[in-house]
């Protein structure tokens, strides 16, 4: 899914990918980008309940770190 599209592609996005188990965030104004930094695609962040950033990566994510995070709030 590119910055660009539109939310019902967003949406489908989420549809067609069963991305439903974590939280996904379409900003059409592109402020969310600024405030994490963000300047490229892919780009994860991960973010504890609590607001915190954990951690963040440009490009592919490692799946063992992501799960080592989350193993800390479940």
């Amino acid at each position: 899914m590119g910055a660009q599209d539109s939310l019902d592609e967003a949406r489908d996005f989420v549809d067609d990918h069963d991305t439903r188990s974590f939280t996904m965030l379409w900003d059409g104004s592109f402020g969310s980008w600024q405030h994490f930094g963000v300047f490229s695609q892919p780009t994860a962040i991960l973010i504890a309940p609590d607001g915190t950033v954990l951690d963040g990566w440009a490009g592919m994510f490692p799946e063992d770190t992501v799960l080592e995070y989350a193993a800390g709030y479940t």
